[in-house]
């Protein structure tokens, strides 16, 4: 699914949950013609929202990508400032936050792996020729 549509409704559910319209009181956009865009709004409760794509190697067959950042902020229910940001291309989508969870550690390579990973590391593949 893609990020901006998941931000987008997250955003949509917080204003919809104060059970009444509440109004946007600045917004800008502009979308250009090679696909590049930029939009910014805030409502009256204090929701901000800001995003901006650009297309990537435009032209360039499977390499063609869009990159998209964003940032957000609201008010949560217990006063909480929250403030997100993300960006998305064409490795996925990566999303920062100071009330969002942090990874576990990845857990270590077992001993066996870490030599063979060593070994092929210190001898690399050689190709053979023919042998006329």
């Amino acid at each position: 699914m893609n990020p901006r549509l998941i931000i987008l409704l997250g955003l949509a559910a917080v204003i919809s949950a104060a059970n009444e319209p509440i109004a946007i009181i600045r917004q800008e956009q502009d979308i250009s013609p090679d696909g590049s865009y930029f939009l910014k709004w805030e409502s009256a409760n204090g929701i901000t929202f800001e995003e901006q794509g650009v297309q990537k190697n435009s032209g360039q067959k499977d390499k063609e990508a869009e990159e998209v950042r964003g940032s957000a902020s609201w008010t949560a229910p217990d006063g909480q400032k929250i403030n997100l940001g993300w960006l998305a291309d064409e490795n996925g989508a990566v999303f920062q936050g100071a009330h969002l969870p942090t990874p576990p550690p990845p857990p270590a390579i077992p001993p066996a792996i870490q030599r063979a990973l060593d070994w092929i590391a210190a001898h690399p593949y050689q190709e053979e020729r023919n042998k006329v």
